[in-house]
């Protein structure tokens, strides 16, 4: 398990790395730059994040596939992965381009939109290179490739600092673009990670005399279909998730600015922590998918198990850190008092949460393995919305606890969804009619 999780939980802190490290730099230019930065993304990521989780069906398909020594169905899984990828990209494409004439439609300030248009236009050129990865690297996981994964990843983030320093700022002759730079800079890195990766299976290939390049590449639409039911409930799953933080900030913006600025810090911090258990939930999927496929009940419990106890050995010790040293924690990111004080306080919070955050996500991969992606989604659709929501609007407007109402309730939700998932995945283990026969 660790040798799959280590590799992807790094690769996941990288992908959060290239964002943080837009910021930064974006900063530089000034407060009507990074806040056209931040809008961008927020419009950017939501879209293509739950485009790829469509592709999370071939977490499934390929480590079924390769447990069950079916080294045909496995790149089968790749080809029609690939398919699905590029049809994809095209409606994403639409969705982010119409979405700049809706903020320009409901007032967003015109400096920002200014500014923020040249850059979605510029992140719009990679998305396709970003699903391709996306496929590409659900593929290498689930047949035991990780490494490549990480380089890409980390590496990636190296050929975007230098792609910002020359673009943003007009280094070695290159024209001074501005935010819109950055924007180029990130889609070439996304090129980038598809090539390392797209290399990495063609290097991989000559063990297997290329029986990749030697089978039909044509689209299968069954197979494409099998893929996208798979995919479609995780990716709601994450437009649930996406949209309940996506508000919740919103509800944070019209509170007071030191409330805003704690609030935006507990994120990241939480965020970042997430990043491990988000790798561990992707080795998890693929051994749980390996067992599967193989036959092997005992092998689907153990390796669901250990997975949910790495998460819990992790994620339970950053839980100790932020209950016991939070406002060092938020002084790490800002100096001003008042953000500590309220920043402490949502640290505190959210440390009684970090153990079932890391089990729901690690249970959603465990779940995906046996090929049940409708559980997590519904798990989230009534843990946030139903319940979550409700509490995080009374306990801040109208019960008026402010920022730290929002914390109370999206805890609430969390533990909630946590021991839903957990529990359906006991079930499902002592569910006869588990596939793993196949």
């Amino acid at each position: 398990m660790l040798r799959l999780a280590v590799p992807l939980a790094l690769a996941e802190l990288g992908w959060m790395a290239m964002g943080i490290v837009d910021t930064i730099m974006a900063g530089r230019l000034g407060a009507a730059a990074l806040g056209a930065g931040s809008l961008g993304t927020m419009v950017f990521y939501p879209v293509v994040v739950a485009g790829m989780g469509v592709l999370l069906g071939m977490d499934t398909l390929v480590a079924q596939a390769f447990g069950a020594k079916n080294p045909q169905e496995c790149r089968r899984g790749l080809i029609q992965g690939v398919w699905l990828a590029l049809a994809l990209s095209v409606p994403l494409m639409a969705v982010v381009w119409l979405l700049i004439p809706v903020l320009a439609a409901t007032g967003t300030n015109a400096r920002v939109l200014a500014l923020m248009s040249p850059y979605l236009n510029a992140l719009v050129k990679g998305i396709p290179f970003l699903l391709l990865y996306a496929a590409f690297r659900r593929y290498l996981q689930a047949v035991n490739v990780v490494k490549p994964v990480m380089f890409a990843l980390v590496s990636a983030n190296a050929i975007n600092v230098l792609g910002n320093w020359v673009l943003m700022y007009g280094h070695w002759g290159a024209p001074a673009m501005g935010l819109e730079g950055s924007g180029w800079s990130t889609s070439i890195s996304r090129v980038y990670m598809a090539a390392v990766l797209a290399a990495a299976i063609a290097w991989q290939e000559r063990g297997s005399g290329n029986l990749l390049f030697h089978m039909g590449w044509r689209p299968e639409w069954l197979r494409i279909r099998a893929l996208a039911m798979l995919g479609l409930p995780a990716s709601g799953q994450i437009l649930f998730e996406g949209a309940v933080f996506g508000i919740v900030t919103a509800m944070a913006a019209r509170l007071d600015e030191a409330s805003l600025a704690a609030h935006s810090i507990a994120v990241q911090c939480i965020a970042t922590t997430f990043m491990v258990p988000l790798g561990i939930s992707s080795a998890a999927a693929v051994r749980v998918g390996q067992a599967v496929g193989r036959g092997d009940r005992g092998g689907v419990a153990n390796a669901g198990w250990t997975a949910l106890a790495l998460s819990a050995i992790f994620m339970g010790t950053a839980g100790v850190a932020m209950e016991l040293s939070p406002r060092q924690i938020v002084h790490w990111f800002i100096q001003d008092p008042a953000v500590i004080a309220t920043g402490g306080v949502l640290l505190q919070i959210a440390a009684l949460f970090e153990l079932f955050d890391g089990w729901q996500v690690v249970a959603t991969g465990a779940l995906r393995g046996l090929g049940d992606t409708h559980s997590a989604m519904l798990a989230h659709l009534v843990g946030y919305w139903a319940i979550g929501m409700p509490i995080v609007y009374v306990m801040c407007f109208s019960l008026r606890w402010g920022v730290t109402g929002i914390w109370v309730g999206l805890t609430a939700a969390l533990i909630l969804i946590g021991m839903i998932l957990l529990a359906v995945w006991h079930r499902r283990l002592r569910d006869a009619t588990i596939p793993v026969s196949a």
